[in-house]
Formats: structure tokens, sequence, C-alpha cells
């Protein structure tokens, strides 16, 4: 057997490698991607006061703080007994969240993705990055980074810095929005509008002008798994889970966050420190699940705002009315929701309970609390035990990237299969291949790395002449 590793994989937020076994003809035996970064947030926030965590997970990434801090935050809203926040406060996180959504999908989509889409994926490595992309397409290149930058000064006026904000505190916020603030961010709303229009006319162009070469690239039918309103309308900050199967059919809905691990369990393997989730009632072998963009295109009945949904109807009519199991679909629909993102953005400026003061409410005690929202990447799960003096004694987090740990391995297998399994020369194109169908999950690998166990160990006693003179293993 011939073995081939890419490493590290490119594009992505965080490390990871790919191996594949191959025989002598070059035909695939095994392909798998590696989670090779360890974390362990899990543990160390034991023992720390509650109302310190909503800070301190979100300094897991740099590109998704604000995730993990609302997630937190809506957890410890469980903890001091809130069951509903004042409206200043829903309405101050919703638009921290949402200008999360808009300055992650722009960064996934101008910087990460977009060289492939426009230069191909065989073309050289010198010109498939940002920097090519800036140097062909300035203007599509300045949107982008204009967009991102836009989402991190709505995350600024309501979390008070850009990266790793302290404005969701456990029952509410600590700040409103001023009117200076929003003013000057009304200021720019409707070149964001404009280019979040041009953005998600690329993606379909491309995923239409393509879907004979990417209807199979990658792609497989599968469960899907979202939050959704109680009306079954997309809802990216709060919601019921529902999950469906590759037919439509729902597997379970309304399932509310508490009882997330009646119907979720997690499976790991010793070749990753990326946990694999599944359904409960399917089991590990069928129950596997997509979470993100796509999954929440799928599972939802509708989007609240006009245009994300004239675009969903779009996308969801050019497949027949079934749900879509393209892989590289996921691009379509995230620059869907970069549009939905920005129209709830504008909403939400308009309306003048950002400038309340009544910011933070407080109820009866509780141990235990559980916070669910959608992150960028998809559905992201965090959840607390807290003892009588305050501190956190369990926490356990399935991020958006653990929940697409098994259909991104499915992808790089099915890639390998069929774009590079008995090629009599391995080239950088077709290896590139696999990093494309790993890309459009926008994988967080920082995120979601953890183990559960104890993690291999080697220490070895060196003296000063470089010879090892004692050795302890923990396995």
């Amino acid at each position: 057997m011939k073995r081939i590793v890419l490493e590290p994989v490119t594009r992505i937020e965080g490390h990871a490698k790919v191996t594949l076994m191959l025989d002598e003809a070059n035909h695939v035996r095994q392909a798998r991607m590696h989670i090779v970064e360890f974390r362990g947030f899990e543990r160390f926030i034991k023992g720390r006061p509650y109302w310190e965590v909503p800070v301190i997970v979100q300094r897991l990434c740099g590109i998704c703080p604000v995730s993990h801090h609302l997630a937190a935050a809506k957890a410890m809203d469980v903890i001091v007994g809130v069951g509903a926040l004042t409206s200043t406060a829903e309405k101050m996180r919703r638009l921290m969240h949402y200008g999360q959504i808009l300055q992650s999908h722009a960064l996934h989509f101008f910087y990460l993705a977009s060289p492939d889409l426009l230069f191909g994926f065989d073309a050289e490595p010198t010109i498939r990055n940002i920097v090519g992309v800036a140097a062909k397409f300035p203007d599509l290149a300045k949107q982008g980074v204009l967009l991102r930058k836009f989402g991190q000064e709505i995350i600024e006026a309501t979390a008070g810095k850009k990266i790793h904000g302290t404005g969701a505190i456990p029952g509410g916020v600590n700040k409103n929005l001023s009117v200076e603030e929003r003013d000057e961010l009304l200021k720019q709303m409707e070149t964001i509008l404009e280019w979040a229009r041009g953005a998600l006319q690329i993606a379909k162009d491309y995923t239409l002008g393509h879907l004979d070469d990417l209807k199979d690239f990658g792609s497989f039918p599968s469960n899907h798994l979202s939050l959704v309103r109680e009306d079954g309308a997309m809802d990216l900050y709060d919601g019921k889970l529902r999950a469906i199967d590759a037919e439509g059919d729902r597997i379970f809905d309304q399932v509310t966050p508490l009882m997330y691990k009646d119907y979720i369990a997690e499976e790991v393997r010793a070749w990753s420190y990326l946990k694999f989730p599944f359904i409960r009632g399917l089991g590990p072998e069928n129950g596997w699940y997509r979470v993100g963009p796509l999954s929440r295109l799928n599972t939802c009945d509708f989007i609240d705002t006009p245009e994300a949904e004239a675009a969903r109807q779009d996308f969801y009519g050019g497949n027949g009315g079934h749900p879509s199991h393209v892989t590289m679909a996921y691009h379509w629909t995230r620059m869907i929701e970069l549009l939905h993102a920005a129209e709830k953005i504008q909403d939400l400026l308009h309306d003048p309970d950002l400038q309340g003061t009544d910011l933070v409410v407080r109820g009866q005690r509780c141990e235990e609390g559980v916070g669910l929202l959608e992150a960028p990447r998809g559905t992201l799960f965090h959840h607390y035990l807290v003892d009588e003096n305050d501190q956190v004694v369990m926490a356990n987090l399935i991020v958006a990237t653990t929940n697409n740990n098994e259909p991104m391995n499915r992808s790089v297998m099915k890639v390998a299969e069929d774009e590079i399994s008995g090629k009599p020369e391995l080239t950088e194109g077709l290896l590139n291949r696999i990093e494309v169908a790993i890309r459009a999950y926008d994988p967080c690998i920082s995120c979601a790395t953890h183990a559960i166990g104890k993690m291999a160990l080697v220490v070895d006693l060196v003296d000063p002449g470089g010879y090892t003179i004692d050795r302890k293993w923990r396995k």
C-alpha cells in the first residue's frame, strides 16, 4: 500500500491533514481526514465561575468567537433562571449574531473558497489564493474585505470589541446601541445589501453553470439537522431542533435544547481528536447528519426576510422541492444566508428597542443549562452543569464542524474514489479537489477539537548530552 498525506489542509480555520491509502494501481483503499490539534476547553473551564464562561469559551476561535460567546450566554441564562430576555437584550444579541454570520460567511466565500471557484481547481497554487483574487478581481476582493469589515463593526458596536467581546452576560447584555452607532452603521447598509446580492449571484451562477460536474462531487444522500422556529422558519439565533432524512421526511422536530442529549449521541475514533455525533434512534451507522447553510435551507419551511426567501425558493425549486445533497451547493446557500443576515441587520438597526435601557433579568437559580444556536458553519451545542458554589463542574460542546465530521470524511472518500483512484499520476490539482470538498463545509477545526478519555502522552527525560535516560508514557 502507498500512503499519500496532505498536510496541512489549506484555506480552512485550524489544522487538519488527509491520508490516502492506495494500492499498486493507485486505487484508493482508505481516505481519512485527521484532526491533529487538541484544545481541551471542556476540561479547563471546569472549576471556573459560570459568569466567566461566555468570555472564556470564545477563545476557541478568532473567526467565530461570537457564536461561542452567545451559545454559552444562552446556557447561562438558564443557569440564572431566565426564561426570556428583555426586548433590548434579545435584539442586541441578535444584531451581534447576524454581524457574526455576515463577517464569517464573507470571509469564507471571498478569502478561502473563491480562489477555487474563480481560477479552477487545477490552477497554479501561486495564484489560487486571496492574493491572486485581489490581483485579477480587485473590486470583488475589496467587496469581500469591506463586507467582513462591516460585520466586525456590528460586533464591536454590540459586544464592545471586534474580536472576543464581552457584550452578552448571563441574563442579558451589558450595553445597548447608541443612536450615533446606529446611524454610522446605517450609512453603509444599502451598499452592504448590494454587495450581498452580488455575492449570491456569483455563487448561484457558479453552481448552476457547473452543476453537471458538481452534483456528484463529494456528494451523497444524508440526514440534515438545524434549529427552526415553531412556525418552521429558519432562525439562526434561537429555535428548536429539527432533523430530516435524505428524502425530506422528519426524523424529529421541535426538540428543546435541554432534551438534545436524548436525541444526539457522540462516538470517538482512534485516528481523530474530533468526535462523531449521530442521531440516537438511528445509531452511528445511519444516524450521522450534516449541518450548516445547506442543511438549514433543507430543514426550514421558509426564511422570514423577503429577498433571502425568494432566493431560497429559487434554490429549493431548482431541486424539485426535495432536499439538496450537493456538497458544493454549500456556497450558494451560504450566500443566501449572507443576504438574509444583511436584511436582518437592516431591520434591527431601525428598531428603537436597541436604544432601550432594560438590559438584564434574573430568575430562580438552576444547575444545568444548554444553549443552542446556528453558528455560521452549523448547529452549536453548549451544555453546562454548575454546582452550589457557582463553579462549572461539567461542560460538553458539540460544534458545527464536529457535527459535520462524518460527512466531511465521506466527501473526502467520495472525491478520492471518483477523482484520484486509478490515475497514473497524482497531480497537485487532483489532490486539491479533496481540499475543495472539505472547504465547502467551511470547517473550523480550532473550535471542534477535543477528545473523550485519556490523551496519549510520552515524556522523555534527556541528559545534557542529548541521551534519553528515562521515559514515562500514558496510553
